[in-house]
C-alpha cells in the first residue's frame, strides 16, 4: 500500500460538554495504543498515515476534525486553549483511560502543542510543523507573503478571518501546496496513489465553507496563548531538509526545539515536507518510545 494511505476503518463523532460534536476517523487495532492525529491546513479526517505499520506497532490512529472542518461542529469563538479542552472531552468520550499521544502535521502543530502544554496528551510528535511565527528569532526568516499574513493576523485578525472565509477553498489549498513544496513533495502529492485521497480530504475540510480553516489560520499566525517553554510532556520535532519552510518552520525547528524543554529534533536531510507519509513508521515508533518513557 503506497504511502500507507487507505480508507478509514471506523468513523464517528464525540459529543462535547457544550453539545458540539467532533468528528473522527480511525485505523488500526481498536485496542491499540491511542495516537491522535491533527491533520494539516483545511484537511479532513479521512487522510491518515502509516496504515501499513499500525497493526505491527499496535497503534490505534484517530484523526480528528477541528471545529468547522469536516464532520466537526463549528465554534466561531474557539482558541488554541479551548481546542485543548475539546480534546480532553474527546479523550474521555472515546474511553481512552490511559490517555493518548498526538501527531500534529504542518498546520496541526500548534494544536498539538496546545494539548501538550495543557497536559491533555502523553507525548507529542510535530511533523513538518508550522512554527510560532511571531517569535522574534524567526522574524528575519519568514517568506514575505507569510510575513504579511502574520502581520495581518496581528493587526486585523477579524479582517483576515473574514477575507479567508470569503476567498479560501479546496482548489486554492491544492494550488498552494503544489506551488510551495519541494519537487520531491510535489511528486508525492500528485502521485495517483496519493492525490485522490488528499484532494478528497481537502474537499471534506471545506465541506462547511471556509470559516473553520480561516479561524485555524488566524489562531496559528497570532502569538500562541501558551508558553511552549512550559511543556512537560515529551516532544519530538521532525523536519525534512528539502522542505523550503515557507509555510512550516523556517529554520527546520531549530528555535522551537530550543524553546521546548527536553525536546528531540530530527532533521532528515534527504526528506521533504511530506515525510509523514515516507517515514511513517519512524514517526510512530519515536512517538511510542516517548509516550512510554513519560509513563515510567
Amino acid at each position: 500500500m503506497k504511502y500507507g494511505v487507505r480508507e478509514p476503518e471506523r468513523l464517528g463523532r464525540v459529543t462535547l460538554r457544550d453539545g458540539r460534536g467532533l468528528g473522527w476517523a480511525e485505523w488500526g487495532p481498536a485496542d491499540g495504543t491511542p495516537v491522535l492525529f491533527f491533520p494539516g491546513a483545511a484537511t479532513g479526517r479521512s487522510l491518515g498515515f502509516g496504515a501499513d505499520d499500525l497493526a505491527r506497532l499496535g497503534v490505534r490512529l484517530v484523526s480528528v476534525d477541528r471545529p468547522g472542518l469536516g464532520a466537526s461542529d463549528p465554534d466561531p469563538e474557539r482558541t488554541l486553549l479551548t481546542w485543548a479542552d475539546d480534546v480532553r472531552d474527546l479523550v474521555g468520550g472515546l474511553g481512552l483511560t490511559g490517555g493518548a499521544a498526538v501527531v500534529g502535521f504542518s498546520h496541526g502543530a500548534p494544536f498539538a502543542l496546545a494539548c501538550a502544554a495543557a497536559g491533555v496528551v502523553t507525548a507529542a510528535s510535530v511533523v513538518s510543523g508550522l512554527d510560532e511565527l511571531t517569535h522574534p528569532e524567526l522574524a528575519g526568516l519568514l517568506d514575505p507573503g507569510v510575513a504579511g499574513l502574520v502581520r495581518a493576523a496581528g493587526e486585523d485578525p477579524d479582517g483576515l478571518e473574514a477575507a479567508m472565509t470569503r476567498d479560501a477553498g479546496a482548489e486554492m489549498m491544492w494550488r498552494l501546496v503544489t506551488e510551495l513544496s519541494h519537487p520531491s513533495d510535489v511528486a508525492l502529492y500528485t502521485d495517483p496513489a496519493f492525490a485522490p485521497a488528499y484532494r478528497r480530504a481537502l474537499e471534506e475540510g471545506f465541506a462547511q465553507g471556509a470559516a473553520g480553516y480561516a479561524r485555524d489560520l488566524v489562531l496559528a499566525y497570532r502569538p500562541w496563548p501558551f508558553a511552549v517553554e512550559s511543556i512537560t510532556v515529551p516532544v519530538e520535532l521532525w523536519c525534512g531538509g528539502h522542505d523550503p519552510g515557507t509555510v512550516h518552520s523556517p529554520d527546520h525547528g531549530a528555535v522551537l526545539s530550543r524553546r521546548i524543554p527536553g525536546s528531540r529534533l530530527r532533521v532528515l536531510p534527504d526528506e521533504g515536507g511530506s515525510l509523514l507519509w515516507t517515514r511513517s513508521a519512524d514517526v510512530l515508533e519515536g512517538l511510542l518510545e516517548l509516550s512510554q518513557s513519560h509513563g515510567e
